[in-house]
């Protein structure tokens, strides 16, 4: 069965027919074209496709497409503005945050979602934060330091 689903996703409003069964994740990618959101364990244990669903962090591979209906969806893709990286993508960039970026996106809007409610976020909040994210590359100092990084810049930019 398919349903007509209408929501938000990065700012534009759409509706669609969805199957009942159809991941969020594969609606975003396959659907969308919205391929920044990883499938990586397809489990909801790694983080890869974390998205924001009315600010809140999301696994979009154990979440129905039909359930974010009437919701706002954000992916990697709406963090840039006009072409311009985001404070929090910035710092991933300066203080090398990423290695592979594989698991990149899926850290980006979960640190994004944690400095929306917490804009100068300890040490302890952004690994508490984090927990749900894997990354295989790095020893997550460096992804650490880059939301820090990001926390520091938008309290200069107050």
């Amino acid at each position: 069965m398919k349903s007509i689903i209408k929501l938000t996703v990065n700012g534009q409003r759409r509706e669609d027919a969805v199957a009942d069964n159809l991941l969020l994740l594969d609606y975003l990618r396959e659907q969308l074209q919205l391929t920044g959101t990883k499938q990586g364990c397809d489990g909801g244990e790694c983080g890869a496709c974390t998205v924001l669903v009315d600010g809140d962090p999301r696994l979009a591979c154990l979440t129905l497409a039909a359930t974010v209906a009437d919701k706002h969806v954000e992916t990697v893709e709406s963090l840039a503005r006009n072409g311009r990286l985001s404070r929090l993508q910035q710092a991933f960039h300066e203080k090398l945050g990423t290695q592979c970026g594989f698991c990149t996106p899926g850290m980006l809007m979960t640190a994004e979602a944690l400095l929306r409610r917490v804009p100068h976020p300890s040490v302890e909040q952004i690994r508490a934060a984090l927990a749900g994210n894997l990354c295989r590359c790095t020893g997550y100092v460096k992804i650490i330091e880059s939301v820090q990084a990001a926390s520091l810049s938008e309290k200069e930019d107050a």
